[in-house]
């Protein structure tokens, strides 16, 4: 709406009458839709533990297309591989139908599950996309999800920042206002639309004014890893904690008051309190030498690495599907789950690090160095990894540049 005052020369405005108008103006009509089945596609991140049919509950699909949907892709191998950060793509209707579910689960490779004549048909199939490098950045003001939140990057890459960082950096307790980070990490696009994110390339994290750097490499026929850009192994024989996020309860000690037995005796080991049914990790590689019940441990894993060193885990709420059978076990695999069984106030998990049989204090232990790249190995990692540290390097004077 323009409106138009007309003023007459030499007239004050101190003598023009004031009327207030009251005008009742008609409003169009608006149509409220109350189909039911009018589609949608929603987004759903997959988290550590999950599994398709939580998925499906926190897309709220109506029981019979959950219980249609599990019985159509019980046999599926993408349904087995869901990876932690990546994204489930759902069409429902208002009223929880699932019309189709889409996965894209690596190396290119799409699940495809939609509902033809009331029945689900599937296929797992090679996706037509187009790799890309990408890069970010941010800044911490609370934590590092919030901070990659902010930045416009997805849950997937800020768990592969924290992990790639596990054995240096505590995402729980030494993070502070005002850490930076830049990252370049891999995007895959179909006809153009974002459909997937990959692997972590180059990452830089500045945390309490310190620099921790880290690029990806793979040599031939081996297992890719990330190490600094002088060639020095990220990949410590064991992590910080088994835990992602959490917080320290109770600290190694030689006299601490049992909560339960009500007396004053040794604590051998770290508590960390965590909501129950929090995921476990492996903090080094190992094989399973126990899981079971163990008096006061209640539910226990223990894991035998290698030379005279071994985990313990205990007060477990349960143990991972299908543990008892698995022999070898990698760093950052789930193992089991918090819980409160045995001796124990309140979830936790009860965490032991132990040589020879003995526990030992983790954080005044001196942990053997990982191996790093190899002679043979060392110019093609320089010549694979030049380009990726001159992109941080690029991305961190562009951050100090508009920092100023």
């Amino acid at each position: 709406m323009v409106t138009a005052f007309g003023i007459a020369p030499n007239t004050s405005l101190q003598d023009i009458p004031e009327r207030k108008i009251v005008r009742t103006l008609p409003l169009p009509e608006m149509a409220i839709s109350t189909d039911t089945n009018s589609a949608f596609w929603r987004q759903e991140n997959i988290r550590r533990g999950d599994t398709i049919a939580a998925i499906l509950s926190r897309l709220e699909i109506n029981q019979q297309d959950k219980d249609n949907f599990l019985r159509a892709a019980k046999d599926s191998k993408a349904m087995r591989q869901l990876k932690p950060g990546e994204i489930i793509h759902a069409e429902t209707t208002a009223d929880g139908e699932l019309l189709a579910l889409r996965y894209f689960y690596g190396n290119g490779e799409q699940f495809l599950i939609e509902k033809v004549d009331d029945a689900y048909e599937m296929s797992e199939q090679s996706a037509e996309v187009n790799a890309r490098v990408s890069v970010g950045s941010g800044v911490i003001e609370s934590s590092l999800f919030a901070a990659t939140d902010a930045a416009g990057l997805p849950t997937s890459i800020a768990i592969q920042i924290a992990n790639i960082f596990a054995s240096d950096i505590d995402f729980y307790r030494d993070l502070q206002k005002g850490d930076r980070f830049t990252v370049v990490y891999e995007t895959f696009h179909d006809n153009g639309e974002n459909t997937q994110y990959g692997r972590v390339l180059a990452v830089e994290f500045i945390n309490k004014g310190k620099s921790y750097r880290a690029v990806y490499f793979q040599a031939p026929d081996e297992e890719g890893d990330y190490y600094t850009p002088s060639g020095e192994s990220l990949r410590k024989p064991f992590l910080r904690a088994p835990l992602e996020f959490s917080r320290i309860s109770s600290g190694f000690t030689n006299a601490r008051f049992h909560p339960i037995l009500k007396q004053w005796r040794a604590h051998r080991g770290i508590d960390y309190a965590a909501p129950t049914g929090t995921p476990v990790m492996a903090t080094a590689d190992g094989i399973l030498e126990y899981s079971g019940w163990k008096n006061g441990y209640g539910n226990l894993i223990v894991l035998k690495h290698r030379e005279e060193y071994s985990t313990a885990y205990g007060h477990l709420s349960a143990f991972k599907k299908g543990i008892q059978k698995t022999r070898y076990i990698k760093q950052g695999e789930v193992i089991g789950y918090v819980g409160s069984t045995g001796m124990a106030t309140g979830p936790h998990l009860h965490y032991e690090l132990r040589i020879n049989g003995v526990q030992r204090d983790p954080s005044k232990m001196v942990m053997p160095a990982a191996l790093p790249i190899s002679k043979r190995n060392r110019a093609a990692f320089h010549r694979d990894t030049k380009e990726l540290v001159a992109r941080l390097d690029l991305l961190r004077n562009a951050n100090f540049a508009s920092a100023n």
